[in-house]
């Protein structure tokens, strides 16, 4: 298919990343410019001649600048074909010039929303009108236009440009698909924040997730599935998804899985701390006075799980900390970070055996883990909820037994209850010295989670504190952690026979704290 030269391109953009460059790019391969308002502005003063779309239309902005490219002038120039004799014939009746390019960055309702304290005045503002009627236009005529939407497509139109003075049918074919993409994505988030102030509820009758893919995986959770990783629109903070990777072979599906576990349990624990996570549940956890205390303590939670276990820290990984994990007999598959140090990071990458496979993930600064929805996937629909994040505030926690913590116990059991949350259920963690020391994980009863995190923890179960997601039915479990040495245990409370459990603790001398609050994770 032939592709029309680009003579002339329209520019409209509220982001003006890369904008200058590109634009300079355009104009020495003989392209005319064409723009509005602020772009216009921004090019100018980079030195690039631009030509005002008001001085071609005849009509001036008008609105506050709403009102700035919606003319015929300027769509008949995008949506003509040009190898129909009639769109060309009226072309030049109504002295229509052609865009063989557009470029366009829609307002920023996206950020504008996910401000804190943001009014509906404020986000009404940044909803584009003339933005997306042009990028529709421009994809809707992509046998003879090319239209760009973001600046990480610049570089690829700009060298079709440069070596042949036009575009390729298969790159704006590509746009199109990307333009279309953009614009559902922006009327999806329009329409998710004005359903979100509806008196419905927090959950709108209808809801959209729109997700754009960072990468294909080898494999998925098995060999035979295939697998891919995509960003959520919008998605801000720390996490996986944009996380910077410093060494290592590409990432798997379960390491990301289990990555994300790590950060989320790092990020949650209290003081300096370091998770160990294996198949989706921490082996180990522990807060220290320094990182590589931390680490090492975190490992000893379960030596043999933690063989090819995945790391996370919720502190910048030091010399220290490299040095231990370089031990030999160690093996670390990947290791998440706010950030880790060049000599750190020389360590781990030339030390170890494993030195050029370990992943190594930079996420960046750690802030307060962020209220947000959390979608699953059944058959034939989603679930939706609020992730379980929010803090448990342990001022409504209630001592229900004749026996009170020791404050050396309550701060174990402040750090059993960060852990515990993190671990599938029925989830049993015992912690001592705040750091796991047995876990007993998605076992059917939860006497068979408490059997088994005491087993995991041998020795170490004397004087350590029992941390359990849900209530416990019966008081078999109570009776087994004391014959162990279970010195103190904290659960939501909730069970028919509280009142028995109750009595069993006053029975063996153990204090027991009812938060309130269940932590389910299936």
């Amino acid at each position: 298919m032939d592709s029309p030269r680009v003579r002339r391109a329209l520019i409209s953009v509220s982001d003006k990343l890369g904008l200058a460059g590109f634009a300079h790019g355009l104009a020495n391969a003989g392209v005319e410019i064409y723009s509005t308002g602020g772009t216009r502005r921004h090019l100018e003063g980079q030195g690039i001649r631009v030509l005002d779309v008001s001085a071609y239309t005849g009509f001036p902005e008008m609105m506050d600048g709403r009102l700035k490219t919606l003319h015929p002038k300027v769509f008949g120039g995008i949506l003509c074909r040009h190898d129909r004799p009639d769109d060309m014939q009226s072309i030049e009746e109504h002295e229509i010039v052609p865009f063989e390019l557009i470029v366009v960055s829609l307002y920023p309702f996206e950020a504008t929303i996910a401000r804190e304290g943001v009014t509906t005045a404020e986000a009404i503002e940044q909803i584009d009108i003339g933005g997306p009627s042009l990028v529709r236009a421009a994809a809707k005529n992509h046998r003879f236009a090319a239209i760009a939407t973001h600046p990480e497509q610049y570089s690829s139109i700009l060298e079709e440009i440069s070596n042949d003075g036009c575009t390729s049918f298969e790159l704006r074919k590509r746009l199109a698909a990307e333009a279309f993409a953009r614009t559902a994505a922006y009327d999806r988030a329009i329409a998710d924040f004005f359903c979100g102030k509806t008196n419905e509820g927090p959950f709108a009758p209808t809801t959209n997730i729109t997700l754009h893919r960072k990468a294909v995986l080898r494999y998925g959770e098995n060999p035979h599935q295939q697998a891919a990783v995509y960003s959520e629109v919008g998605s801000q903070g720390a996490s996986l998804v944009t996380a910077r990777q410093l060494n290592g072979k590409e990432l798997s599906y379960n390491n990301l899985l289990d990555l994300d576990s790590a950060l989320s349990i790092a990020r949650s624990l209290p003081g300096t701390a370091c998770s160990v996570i294996k198949h989706n549940n921490p082996c180990g956890a522990a807060s220290a006075d320094t990182i590589s205390q931390a680490a090492q303590k975190a490992m000893e939670g379960d030596p043999v799980s933690a063989f090819g276990s995945v790391i996370g820290f919720n502190r910048i990984v030091d010399v220290a900390t490299a040095e231990f994990l370089a031990t030999p007999g160690l093996f670390v598959e990947a290791i998440v970070a706010p950030d880790f140090e060049a000599a750190a990071v020389g360590i781990l990458t030339s030390k170890p055996k494993w030195r050029s496979n370990v992943r190594l993930m930079q996420v960046g600064r750690l802030d307060e883990a962020r209220a947000h929805r959390q979608y699953r996937y059944i058959e034939g629909g989603m679930l939706v909820q609020d992730a379980d994040t929010q803090p448990d505030p342990d001022e409504d926690w209630k001592v229900v037994t004749d026996n009170q913590p020791t404050d050396e116990q309550l701060a174990e059991l402040q750090f059993g209850w960060a852990v515990c949350r993190h671990v599938k259920s029925n989830a049993i963690a015992l912690s001592k010295d705040q750091a796991l020391c047995g876990v007993g994980a998605g076992q059917m009863s939860r006497v068979d989670s408490v059997e088994i995190a005491i087993r995991k923890a041998g020795d170490r179960v004397a004087g350590s504190v029992l941390s359990s997601d849900a209530f416990f039915p019966f008081p078999d479990s109570i009776y087994k952690a004391a014959e162990a040495g279970v010195a103190a245990i904290i659960q939501p409370g909730g069970s028919k026979k509280d009142d028995e459990v109750i009595a069993a603790c006053n029975e063996v001398g153990i204090p027991m704290i009812f938060t309130g609050r269940r932590h389910f994770k299936h």
